[in-house]
């Protein structure tokens, strides 16, 4: 008796615990009422839903892209809504814009209490195909991109000792693909530079988001770019990118960003698959990349060094079943922005 009163005394207590620091954590939770936001490459794709996901949740909210009709389209599908949005041209790879675009949120809102870094670009092909303008090229978009904007917002954000920025990497940034490798090198960088930035602004009442995801179903991939044989390296990619078992919906990876920047969850991992090989690589890093190098064996070879744009390579393969297998991407490439606007479209 005296072990079953005992028993229910410590149920008691771990229960009390529990409860107690649910209300802790629901009492830090960040109010998105009115708080400043901004998203580079925010006109499509992840970038889209999270801008209509913060605009929801009372967020007043400013967007960036390279594309001036992108931007359009993206500010009236949003706006439809009941939304009111601030789109910016930008090009996050010039210092020079990047540093104009934080001024110009800054004088229009009057501050940003959270920075999102969501830019990015996909090259897909073997190394033989890459050249060093392709890493230039991933290391500007997915890493000074990010530290350009982070340079430029973190001084008002230390003054005020309160802010938020969240770094969008990849699980390529903690596990390197064949065939991805300007990509992984880039995010690679931008998840070290997420997480020891974390440490060191903490205590200094700016938080810092690491967020990694998997293949999420954006329909990014039609954006992407492929060397080699390119039609076969556009399929594997496809064929990931949308497989409802190996990619997640991408409003659903919105939403769960959205309520990591409310908890102030310091590295969300998107997706179980994502979640299973990061664990699975931080205990055997050495067969995970035996695996890796079996996977590699399976993709096609380098045949030819130009690129063709996913778009294009879709159009261009008339297989029945590859097209059902792949038709969630389409499908979300409309829905969320990833198309190519046209002016006047």
């Amino acid at each position: 008796m005296t072990l079953n009163r005992n028993t229910m005394i410590w149920l008691a207590a771990a229960g009390t615990a529990v409860g107690a620091y649910a209300l802790a954590r629901r009492a830090r939770s960040l109010d998105l009422q009115n708080q400043v936001v901004l998203i580079t490459g925010g006109s499509r794709g992840l970038g889209f839903l999270l801008a209509r996901e913060f605009a929801r949740a009372g967020a007043r909210v400013a967007f960036c892209g390279r594309d001036p009709e992108q931007l359009r389209k993206a500010q009236e599908e949003l706006e439809l809504t009941g939304h009111d949005v601030y789109p910016v041209r930008c090009d996050v790879s010039d210092r020079d814009q990047v540093e104009r675009m934080i001024d110009d949120v800054t004088q229009y809102h009057g501050r940003i209490d959270i920075l999102i870094n969501n830019a990015g670009i996909m090259e897909v092909g073997p190394i033989q195909t890459m050249d060093l303008e392709n890493f230039e090229r991933a290391m500007k978009v997915m890493f000074w991109g990010p530290l350009y904007a982070i340079h430029s917002v973190l001084p008002s954000m230390l003054a005020r000792k309160n802010g938020t920025i969240v770094n969008i990497t990849s699980i390529g940034g903690k596990i390197s693909f064949p065939h991805l490798l300007p990509y992984s090198a880039a995010k690679f960088a931008l998840v070290g530079l997420s997480e020891g930035l974390q440490a060191e602004v903490k205590n200094q009442g700016v938080n810092v988001i690491t967020v990694v995801p998997g293949f999420m179903r954006t329909g990014s991939y039609l954006q992407g770019f492929f060397a080699g044989k390119q039609k076969q390296e556009f399929e594997w990619f496809a064929l990931g990118a949308t497989a409802p078992l190996l990619s997640m919906n991408a409003a659903r990876a919105a939403r769960r960003i959205v309520q990591a920047v409310r908890m102030g969850n310091p590295q969300p991992i998107l997706s179980l698959p994502a979640n299973l090989i990061a664990r699975f690589h931080g205990l055997f890093p050495g067969t995970t990349n035996l695996i890796l190098a079996l996977t590699n064996s399976l993709l096609p070879g380098p045949e030819q060094r130009g690129f063709a744009k996913g778009e294009e390579l879709q159009q261009e393969i008339d297989s029945t079943l590859f097209k059902k297998a792949t038709a969630l991407g389409p499908d979300a490439a409309r829905r969320y922005q990833n198309q190519e606007v046209r002016e006047g479209s």
